[in-house]
């Protein structure tokens, strides 16, 4: 199945993706619709689980997932862990890594709040957070992040595309500027992974949940650590899964076992990982560089689109490179609420969002397989 053939195709693209049947959904940047291959998959996983040892039916698959992930990130399967929520990945680096008096690490305090609350918790460890200084909502560019890191900068955690204002970050020029100085990177990846390519030559640890772009179930994700760090980075968290345990017999001392599994305690959540690999299997069909380009076509006309009905868009002016599927917008002149609701009530799922000083935005994230028809439609109800 490709790109064209879906848009081209009405009764194609409505089978696999039913929810266009009734709504215009666009809201991907927050929780997605299951496509129907994605439900069918977990739907016979849980119907095979009824008939015996419900592990037994899907545990090879296990591989498969790591194996599709790994192509996604452009990394090792044994780099991929099957860890889900995103916040559960972020968590394990912010408790698994040893810091140091003096120690400092550099955030965003307006990304979302998953890659903010992990990282706030190390100042009882005696840890410096330093909140990252930049001039628009969400707009981190590499220059902020090499200006405000020095020598006891441990780590730098960030988003790879901001939640409300849309810019996607340039995390291949940071990483890179960070991996020179042998500073750590992680990257919360959700707003990306599945739009974009989020490939990890330049990160040191990624986490993301499945259930935005991916087009998978929620509490499904992949975790990537970089193989030479794995041993550095210990989980706070133990299991039958990750620590050896021959004969399932706990032994006299911990030892972790090797790899991804690392980071995996105990049983997995099967019919979420079969949902996470026919995601990402979708992805990879689809290919993510046309679903990127599909979707940055949509928000070049999109934006003055909306520019031209007096919204103010975030991120307007943005270059390609910091462009993404998102596109927030406001009008000082009406209740952001309101039109939230009239767009809900014909049939459209936005999103509303709000940033620290109470400004309201319609976040409209729409993705590949949505139409232009669809986009004019909500134009017309604005």
């Amino acid at each position: 199945m490709t790109l064209n053939e879906i848009l081209s195709d009405e009764k194609l693209r409505q089978h696999e993706f039913p929810v266009t049947k009734n709504k215009i959904f666009l809201a991907h940047a927050g929780v997605c619709p299951l496509p129907r291959r994605v439900a069918q998959a977990m739907n016979d996983c849980a119907n095979e689980a009824m008939l015996g040892d419900q592990e037994a039916f899907v545990l090879h698959r296990l591989e498969d997932a790591r194996q599709a992930g790994a192509k996604l990130l452009n990394c090792q399967p044994d780099e991929v862990s099957l860890v889900g929520p995103t916040s559960l990945g972020l968590s394990f680096v912010a408790a698994g890594l040893n810091f140091r008096k003096g120690d400092n690490i550099l955030i965003y305090h307006d990304d979302y709040p998953s890659n903010v609350y992990p990282w706030m918790a190390l100042a009882a460890k005696g840890v410096q957070v330093r909140l990252l200084n930049i001039r628009t909502l969400g707009a981190v560019r590499a220059v902020d992040v090499m200006g405000q890191v020095d020598e006891n900068t441990k780590l730098v955690a960030l988003a790879s595309n901001h939640f409300i204002s849309g810019h996607r970050l340039e995390h291949e020029a940071i990483g890179s500027f960070l991996r020179e100085r042998g500073t750590l990177f992680c990257l919360d990846a959700i707003q990306t992974l599945g739009a974009f390519p989020t490939t990890v030559e330049n990160v040191d640890f990624l986490a993301a949940d499945a259930h935005k772009w991916l087009l998978g179930p929620c509490g499904a994700g992949v975790f990537y650590v970089k193989k030479d760090l794995q041993e550095k980075l210990n989980p706070p968290v133990y299991g039958w899964h990750n620590v050896r345990n021959p004969n399932f017999v706990a032994q006299d001392t911990i030892e972790f076992r090797k790899g991804a599994a690392k980071f995996e305690a105990g049983t997995h959540g099967l019919i979420g990982v079969i949902g996470l690999l026919a995601s990402m299997e979708l992805a990879l069909e689809i290919g993510v560089e046309n679903i990127a380009r599909e979707l940055l076509r949509k928000r070049a006309w999109l934006v003055p689109a909306l520019r031209e009905k007096n919204y103010t868009v975030l991120n307007a002016e943005a270059k390609m490179a910091n462009a993404s599927g998102i596109t927030s917008f406001f009008s000082a002149e009406k209740n952001m609420a309101e039109l939230h609701q009239k767009l809900s009530e014909n049939g459209v799922v936005a999103s509303l969002r709000t940033d620290r000083k109470a400004q309201q935005y319609i976040r409209l994230s729409p993705h590949f397989y949505n139409t232009d028809t669809e986009l004019h439609r909500v134009l017309e109800l604005l």
